[in-house]
C-alpha cells in the first residue's frame, strides 16, 4: 500500500490521491459505525430515527447520550457501543493520519540516506 523506504517519494499528485482514498476509508468506517448505533438505539430503546441518530452521533463523537435509557438491553447496547466508538475513533484517526506520517518518515529516511551519501 505504501512505498518501501528504498523507493522514491510518491509524487505530490499521487500523494493527494492517497490522502483522498484514506479520507474515504475513514468516512466509511465512521458512517458504518453510526449506522450500527442508529439501529441499536432504534431497536433497543424504540427511539425515533432522529433521536437514534442524535444519540449515536453524540456517543461516537465522545459527548455521551442525550436521551435517558430505560431498558436493560438499551443500557447494555449503549455500554458496548460506547467502548466500540472509542476504538473506532482511534482507528479512523489512524487511517486519516497514516499517509502524512508515512510521508514524513519516508522523507526523513531519504534525507538520512542523502546525508550518508555525502560523507
Amino acid at each position: 500500500m505504501f512505498e518501501h523506504h528504498s523507493q522514491p517519494l510518491l509524487p505530490h499528485k499521487w500523494y493527494l490521491v492517497r490522502l483522498a482514498r484514506h479520507f474515504g476509508f475513514a468516512t466509511v468506517i465512521i458512517l458504518g459505525s453510526l449506522c450500527i448505533g442508529v439501529a441499536g438505539y432504534h431497536g433497543f430503546e424504540k427511539f425515533s430515527w432522529l433521536d437514534s441518530l442524535l444519540n449515536a452521533s453524540m456517543i461516537l463523537g465522545g459527548m455521551g447520550p442525550v436521551n435517558e435509557l430505560r431498558t436493560s438491553g438499551g443500557k447494555l447496547f449503549a455500554s458496548f457501543y460506547s467502548l466500540f466508538s472509542g476504538v473506532v475513533f482511534l482507528v479512523a484517526a489512524a487511517v486519516l493520519v497514516a499517509p502524512a506520517v508515512h510521508r514524513f518518515l519516508h522523507r526523513l529516511h531519504l534525507d538520512d540516506e542523502a546525508a550518508e551519501d555525502e560523507e
